[in-house]
C-alpha cells in the first residue's frame, strides 16, 4: 500500500511541478478538493523553467515523457479517447515519442543464449548494435540459419526487469482510477478502471513475444491471399517470451513519400490501399493491426506494404463488426435515421430517448462533414464526434472500439501523408459495401442460422439445471423472501460498506503522506 501511495505522490507531484495541472482543469474541472490537493502537492515544488506558453497537450505531453516508461504508454493509450481529454490534448499525446537510450549488446547476447538455449543462440550469426530502442525492447539485425539457408531477421529484445517496472506502475493507476471513480460519479461513464485495466492486458500481451508471434501468425494467415499485402514470416525456433525474431523487412519507410515516387511507386493507390486493407482486415476479419503509424509500414518495390511490430492488436467481434459497417455505411449514404436505429439495437443508446432526436443529433456530426473538401473528410473525426455525444445520450463507453478508433485516424493520417486528397469515404465505401452484402447473402444466412442452432443444441443437457434455477429465483421472488431484510441483501450491503471504508482510509493516508513530504522537504 505504501508502494501505492508513493507512486501516486510521484504522479501528481510530477503533473503538478510540470505546469500540467492547466491541461488537466481544462479536460476536466474537479471538485474544490482535488485542487487543493493539488495544490498542495505542488507547493514549494513549482518548476520555475516551465514554459507558459506551451498548449495545454504540449505540457502534459512533456510531463507524461519525463515521467517514463509506463506513462508514455498511458499518454500513447489516452490518445484514442478525445472524449475524454479533447481533441487537441489528444492530437498532442500522438507525438509521444517511444524511445530510450539501448542496453548493451552483451546483454542482449546473454538474454538470447538464455531464453533460446545454447544450440538455437548458435544459430545465430552477425548480430548488430541496437538499431532501435523503445520502452519496452530493442531491436538488433542478424542472419540465421535456416535448412542450410541464410536468411535476415530482425530480433527484438524485451528490456531487463520492464515487467516489474510496469506492473508497479500500473498497480499504482488502478489504485488512482478507483479513487477518482469512487470520488467523482460522473466519471463512472468513462469506465476508467475498464481502461487501465485494457491498457494492463495490451502491455502484459507486449511483453510476452510468443504472444505477438502468434499475432503476427494469425494476421498472416488472415491476409496470405490479400494482394499488395505482407506480413513477416516468423521464426519460431529463435522464438520465446523475451526474444522475437522474424524476416528482416526490404523495403522503404511509408513515410518517405519522395523516395517512394523515385521508385515508380503509385502513391495515391498506396493510400488508397493502406485504408482498404486495414477496413478489410477490421471488418472482415475482426483481427487488425491497432499500431499501424509510418514508423510500422515498410514498402516494397512492388507497392506491397509489409506492416512490423505486432504487440498491439484490435479485435472484434461479428456482432459489432456488423454495427460497425452499418454506422460508416450509413453515414457515406447520408441515411441518419438508419444510423440511429443500429445504435439502438446494438444498445449503445439508451431507450429512454428518442430515435428521431438521435438520429437528429447524428446529422449535426455529419453534414458539416460532406460539406467539407476531401481533405477534411474523416472516419476517425466521425468516431471522436460520436464519442462527444455521448454524456448527453448517456450512451456508455465502448472499450472494444477504442483501439478502432485510434486506428482509424492513424491509417488517414498516413494515407493523406501520401495522397493529400484522399477521399476517405469513396475509398472505404466498397469494402463497407461488399461485406454488408455478403452478410445478407442466403448461404451466409443459412450458416449462421445452422452454427447460432448447433451452440444451443449444445446447451440442451443443462437446460433442466438452468430452469430449476430459474424456477428457484421466481419461487423466491414470489414468495418475497428476497427483499432488504433478507440475509443476502445485508451481505452486500456490508461489502459495500467495506470498500467505502477502505476507500475513506486511503485518501486519509494519501493527505498524510504529502503532509509529512512537505514537512521532510520543506
Amino acid at each position: 500500500m505504501f508502494k501505492k501511495l508513493l507512486m501516486l505522490f510521484k504522479i501528481g507531484r510530477k503533473l503538478a511541478t510540470s505546469g500540467a495541472l492547466s491541461s488537466v482543469y481544462e479536460i476536466y474541472n474537479p471538485p474544490i478538493t482535488i485542487k487543493v490537493l493539488f495544490f498542495i502537492i505542488g507547493f514549494n515544488f513549482e518548476n520555475k523553467k516551465t514554459n507558459t506558453n506551451l498548449s495545454s497537450g504540449k505540457k502534459l505531453c512533456n510531463a507524461l515523457q519525463e515521467m517514463g516508461t509506463t506513462f508514455i504508454k498511458l499518454g500513447q493509450f489516452l490518445s484514442t479517447r478525445p472524449d475524454i481529454i479533447g481533441e487537441s490534448v489528444s492530437k498532442e499525446l500522438e507525438k509521444l515519442q517511444d524511445k530510450l537510450p539501448p542496453f548493451d549488446l552483451d546483454v542482449a547476447k546473454n538474454i538470447l543464449r538464455k531464453e533460446l538455449g545454447p544450440e538455437n543462440f548458435e544459430q545465430i550469426k552477425n548480430i548488430s548494435d541496437p538499431v532501435a530502442a523503445a520502452s519496452i525492447a530493442q531491436v538488433h539485425f542478424a542472419n540465421i540459419n535456416v535448412s542450410g539457408q541464410k536468411k535476415n531477421v530482425a530480433i527484438k529484445i524485451l528490456r531487463p526487469n520492464i515487467e516489474k517496472v510496469f506492473n508497479e506502475e500500473l498497480d499504482a493507476l488502478m489504485f488512482l482510477a478507483y479513487v477518482v471513480e469512487n470520488l467523482i460519479q460522473k466519471t463512472k461513464r468513462l469506465k476508467l478502471i475498464e481502461v487501465v485495466q485494457l491498457l494492463r492486458e495490451i502491455t502484459h500481451l507486449e511483453m510476452d513475444f510468443r504472444f505477438e508471434a502468434a499475432a503476427a501468425s494469425e494476421l498472416y494467415e488472415n491476409t496470405k491471399n490479400d494482394f499488395g499485402f505482407n506480413v513477416p514470416k516468423i521464426y519460431w525456433n529463435q522464438t520465446g517470451k523475451n526474444v522475437l525474431c522474424l524476416d528482416q523487412v526490404d523495403g522503404i519507410s511509408i513515410r518517405e513519400v519522395e523516395n517512394l515516387k523515385l521508385q515508380n511507386i503509385d502513391t495515391k493507390k498506396l493510400a488508397q490501399n493502406i485504408i482498404q486493407h486495414f477496413l478489410r482486415h477490421a471488418i472482415r476479419d475482426g483481427f487488425f493491426h491497432a499500431d499501424m503509424h509510418q514508423g510500422n509500414l515498410f514498402v516494397k518495390t512492388d507497392g506491397s506494404i509489409v506492416p512490423v511490430d505486432f504487440g498491439i492488436m484490435g479485435r472484434l467481434d461479428k456482432k459489432n463488426r456488423k454495427y460497425l459497417a452499418e454506422i460508416l455505411y450509413g453515414f457515406i449514404k447520408r441515411d441518419y435515421q438508419k444510423v440511429s436505429e443500429v445504435h439502438f439495437i446494438a444498445g449503445l443508446v439508451s431507450k429512454e430517448f428518442s430515435k428521431e432526436e438521435f438520429a437528429q443529433s447524428l446529422r449535426s456530426i455529419g453534414e458539416p462533414i460532406f460539406g467539407q473538401s476531401s481533405k477534411n473528410i474523416s472516419g476517425g473525426k466521425l468516431l471522436a464526434q460520436l464519442f462527444e455525444n455521448t454524456e448527453k445520450f448517456k450512451m456508455q463507453t465502448q472499450i472494444q472500439l477504442l483501439l478502432l478508433q485510434k486506428t482509424m485516424v492513424v491509417v488517414e493520417g498516413v494515407a493523406r501523408n501520401l495522397d493529400p486528397d484522399a477521399n476517405i469515404w469513396n475509398i472505404s465505401r466498397p469494402i463497407l459495401e461488399n461485406w454488408l452484402k455478403e452478410m445478407k447473402d442466403p448461404i451466409n444466412k443459412a450458416n449462421e442460422v445452422l452454427t447460432e442452432a448447433s451452440e444451443v443444441l449444445k446447451r440442451l443437457p443443462d437446460l433442466p439445471i438452468i430452469m430449476d434455477r430459474a424456477n428457484d429465483v421466481m419461487t423466491l421472488i414470489a414468495e418475497g423472501k428476497f427483499n432488504p431484510n433478507t440475509l443476502a441483501y445485508h451481505s452486500l450491503r456490508e461489502e459495500e460498506l467495506k470498500l467505502e471504508l477502505i476507500r475513506n482510509k486511503i485518501l486519509g493516508g494519501v493527505l498524510v503522506l504529502v503532509i509529512f513530504v512537505l514537512l521532510v522537504f520543506k
